[in-house]
Formats: structure tokens, sequence, C-alpha cells
């Protein structure tokens, strides 16, 4: 009988660490295959909470919030697409010129979990940013990535263009923080063991097999 394993991913749909954490955790999944049961969970965290709706140029943001040079931007960002490229995620760089607010996908996120399409839907706007360079804040945006992965469109236009879930986002960002969550991707496995950053998938297999091995 398989054992079944609870994992809250801790993420930003923003975050390029969270896309590398989430790949290589599926991966991992993939690796132990009917060895456990595992039930998935995607928690709302922003990176920036105060982000205005007109977003900001990802440089200037950079070099503001991390004191980051030029050259050290584009080091990162090498290593993040090769990061990317190991775990078949494509970051397309080039197209992504400014950061945004994400409030809005994790209410969006919080619905398609009620739907049961949340992993489907959080890949997906991953991609969007990331790979296709969208605005993750735009309405017809979020509503055309969640119709693309079979929600409903006009369901999803109807959360986002009212206050549904936004108590339950901020409760759910509120109890992470208070748990001493202030950086992601974090992986909590059976709401006991965290696992920080966008780690290979060899680590969360090991883990998650330790975890199969003491049930």
């Amino acid at each position: 009988m398989s054992s079944s394993i609870k994992i809250d991913f801790v993420s930003d749909v923003s975050c390029p660490w969270c896309a590398i954490g989430l790949k290589s955790l599926q991966q991992a999944v993939d690796n132990i295959g009917e060895a456990a049961q595992i039930d998935l969970h995607f928690q709302p965290f922003e990176l920036n909470p105060k982000m205005g709706p007109e977003g900001q140029d990802i440089g200037e943001h950079l070099s503001e919030k991390y004191g980051s040079s030029p050259e050290q931007q584009e080091q990162a960002r090498a290593m993040i697409r090769s990061r990317g490229a190991e775990v078949g995620f494509d970051f397309a760089m080039d197209k992504r010129s400014r950061i945004y607010n994400t409030f809005d996908a994790h209410r969006l996120l919080h619905w398609a979990g009620l739907e049961g399409k949340q992993t489907e839907l959080k890949l997906a706007l991953l991609g969007a940013y990331f790979t296709d360079g969208e605005n993750p804040s735009s309405h017809d945006v979020l509503a055309r990535v969640a119709a693309g992965v079979g929600l409903d469109r006009e369901g999803a236009l109807a959360v986002l263009q009212s206050d549904q879930f936004t108590e339950e986002v901020r409760e759910r960002e509120q109890f992470f923080q208070r748990h001493g969550i202030n950086s992601v991707p974090a992986v909590i496995i059976n709401e006991q063991y965290l696992i920080s950053g966008g780690q290979p998938a060899a680590v969360f297999e090991r883990a998650l097999r330790e975890i199969i091995a003491k049930a």
C-alpha cells in the first residue's frame, strides 16, 4: 500500500526558481512512481506585494531591490536559463522586460484548486510569464491562460473582476509568513519537513523516499 504525502508548494508565478523547483519536484514524483500518492497544493507568496498595476522595468527593479549590477543580472539570467533547460523549462529572458503584481494570479490559482486544475494553471502561468513574456497581472491574460488549461474563461473573469478569494489568499500568505517562510520556493512536506529553493530533482526524491521509509 502506497503512502500518502501532502506537499505545500509555497511560491510566486514571477519567481524563476519556483518554476525550476516545481519541474524538479515533478521529476522526483515521477521517479518515485507508485511508492506514494502525492497531494500537491500551491500556496501563495508575493515577491512584490506593493507593486503597482503598471509593473516595473525588471532591470531597474532588480537594481533597487538587490543592488545587482547589469553584469550580475546577466550572470543570474544565464544560470537560470541553464537550470531551466536541465528540467525542461524554457526561460525566454528577452521577452520579459517587466515585473508585475501577482495577487490576482494567486486568487485565480485558489479558484483553480477548487476546480481541480491548480497544477495545470500554475505551470501555464509560469510559462506565460517566463516563456512568453506576458503580463500575469492582466485579467485578459489570466482568463485566456485559464481557458487554455480547460477552466471556464467566463468563470475566471468573474473571479478576477470581483474580490473573490481575497481573504483566503491573504490568510494563506500570512499563515506561511508567520511560520517563517520569507523566501520561495518553499516546499513543505506533510506539514513537517521544509526544503527551500529550486533544488535538483535528486534532493526532492531523496527527501520523499526518506519520508516514505518512515511511514
